[in-house]
């Protein structure tokens, strides 16, 4: 007997794959990277944001998130240093000097390996993000072919692959947007502001969202 059945894959992946496309704080979060950063950094961001992922998907694994669920002040605290984090995020973009794609930073570190810290971070600081995999996951998982866990945790890596694919695609393709409109000297400013904008957005976004 299989631990999932072929035709509860392919609705999953069906279901996943339509969430996935669906705009929300990670895919604008790789969209902001690759406009301002160029392909590359865009497609960085979408791995940080899958590593993020990867940790929700263990803790509703393991039944992590279910406390999450349960507190509402851990809740609200996790919530409130993601929305302060991103809050950073914008404020320090707001005042960084522009960047040519690809470009390293004043400290001489790959700006792509800033991203996907920001990216993972990011996701992980999301409650919503935890609560959704606990909410979604079990629909789909049957205790009677097998250890809940395993299930779980290849469900959430396939639906965290889908999701990975979608966004290093609007993040590189942002990206190359990104580099043509490099090439004024105005628009790596004003692609430093629109990253900010977003990363602004999103704090509001995560400041207002409610448990339910």
């Amino acid at each position: 007997m299989a631990l999932i059945p072929f035709d509860t894959l392919v609705l999953f992946m069906t279901a996943a794959l339509a969430l996935n496309l669906t705009p929300g704080p990670d895919m604008l979060f790789c969209l902001g990277s690759g406009v301002s950063r160029g392909p590359k950094a865009g497609i960085a961001a979408a791995l940080g944001v899958s590593a993020g992922a990867m940790v929700h998907t263990a803790a509703a694994a393991f039944g992590l998130a279910g406390l999450l669920m349960a507190s509402p002040t851990l809740f609200e605290i996790i919530r409130w240093v993601g929305a302060a984090y991103l809050v950073w995020l914008a404020w320090t973009t707001w005042r960084a000097p522009p960047l040519i794609p690809h470009q390293q930073n004043p400290h001489g570190k790959p700006v792509t390996g800033h991203l996907f810290l920001r990216g993972a971070v990011t996701n992980i600081l999301n409650p919503k993000v935890a609560i959704f995999f606990v909410a979604f996951l079990p629909h789909f998982i049957d205790p009677a072919r097998g250890s809940v866990v395993v299930q779980a945790l290849i469900l959430g890596t396939l639906m965290n692959m889908s999701g990975t694919v979608v966004n290093a695609l609007v993040g590189a393709g942002a990206g190359g947007l990104g580099q043509r409109l490099a090439q004024n000297p105005i628009a790596p400013r004003l692609l430093n502001r629109f990253s900010a904008t977003i990363f602004l957005g999103l704090a509001v976004r995560l400041g207002l969202l409610s448990r339910a």
